[in-house]
């Protein structure tokens, strides 16, 4: 599996959409500095994820992580492919009896597939919206992330290299 997280937020960055011709669309946008983060791990074999909503990213939070997912697939071994992040790399990291951490090499985000899954996420429920409350955040990334079906982070996230080396 591939883990990752990502910072999801009020603050909106426009985007492009369809208008007709002649007329320049409206985008909302809004710059308020409030975040949630989303910890996530897919399998680009089989499609299974998983996925927590955390108020900040950092080791604790990964132990949180690390612990939802181990009891997830609790009869798996898992090979967990991170990032060097700090918090993946850290003393104080609790990693589960099923799961062993392996990392990518730094500064190589394009080797984690999970990062075409947040860009899926922010594509589909976060594009040209503006949220009035961090609550409204969470319920939209929490209905982006049921709404990934198994068939969704297949496409996204497998790539020949992943089923050549399984």
């Amino acid at each position: 599996m591939f883990m990752d997280e990502a910072g999801f937020g009020r603050i909106s960055e426009p985007s492009y959409c369809w208008s007709f011709g002649g007329i320049r669309p409206s985008v909302p946008c809004h710059r308020i500095r409030e975040f949630v983060y989303a910890f996530g791990a897919v399998d680009p074999i089989d499609g299974a994820k998983s996925f927590i909503i955390a108020p900040k990213c950092n080791t604790a939070w990964t132990n949180a992580f690390l612990e939802v997912l181990s009891a997830q697939f609790q009869n798996d071994y898992i090979l967990l492919v991170a990032d060097c992040a700090g918090w993946h790399k850290s003393n104080a990291l609790i990693i589960p009896a099923n799961i062993e951490i392996t990392h990518i090499p730094p500064y190589t985000p394009e080797m984690n597939p999970i990062e075409q899954i947040w860009r899926e996420i922010r594509s589909v429920g976060f594009k040209n919206t503006l949220f009035n409350s961090l609550n409204n955040v969470i319920d939209r990334l929490c209905i982006a992330i049921n709404g990934l079906s198994q068939h969704t982070v297949i496409s996204i996230s497998q790539r020949a290299w992943i089923m050549d080396m399984f």
